[in-house]
């Protein structure tokens, strides 16, 4: 249990090396629609930044699992990123990596660009069309120069390849979208790809 906003949020932390270069926060999918801290894409992400050596925290968000307070449309939830934040970087004094789900992206990112603990960004099924007719605004984005990874499957009913693309490069360097044939938002049946999508990236980008 870490100490947040609302009270506490449950927590599950992978351990990493000892000579850990980095520690990375895992932002989960929309809780109204049954996103949790187990959800496949951010166990495969976990798995990703943990072959690292990164000590990798997942959290679930207010009023999901056995976290107190209420679901906040993502307001109070941005506070609950802010707070694993600090919890990692009071346990680990380590740079961080960003990484978020859908909801968990959008939601996540605005709190990790805006931190200068935060030296990495990953955006996986991050949604630029409407989700149960709200939007996300990610207009912050554009003046963010981290190194950005987005990655998608070809299939995303909420980030539609033209309109992502479009959005991508919009966006300042360093940046990387990854696109993956056949997958749909939730990356049903191409997990591995975008697990791979993500080491790569990292052995490129975010350890240097």
């Amino acid at each position: 249990m870490l100490d947040g906003p609302a009270g506490h949020l449950e927590a599950l932390l992978n351990s990493g090396a000892e000579n850990a270069t980095h520690a990375a926060l895992v932002c989960h999918p929309h809780p109204m629609f049954g996103g949790t801290m187990h959800n496949k894409v951010l166990f495969h992400a976990m798995k990703a930044l943990n072959s690292f050596g990164f000590p990798v925290l997942r959290f679930n968000f207010r009023g999901t699992g056995l976290s107190h307070g209420e679901h906040d449309y993502g307001r109070g939830e941005t506070e609950d990123v802010r707070a694993a934040l600090d919890w990692l970087d009071h346990e680990f004094h380590l740079p961080l990596i960003f990484a978020g789900f859908s909801f968990g992206a959008a939601i996540g990112l605005g709190a990790a660009c805006a931190d200068d603990r935060v030296k990495a960004l990953i955006g996986l099924g991050t949604p630029v069309t409407p989700v149960d007719d709200r939007s996300y605004d990610l207009g912050f984005l554009r003046s963010c120069t981290k190194p950005k990874l987005f990655v998608s499957g070809s299939r995303d009913q909420f980030g539609p390849r033209a309109k992502l693309e479009s959005f991508v490069d919009s966006l300042p360097e360093p940046k990387k979208l990854v696109i993956i044939e056949s997958a749909d938002h939730f990356f049903e049946g191409r997990l591995r790809e975008m697990r791979e999508a993500i080491e790569a990236w990292i052995r490129e980008t975010a350890v240097k």
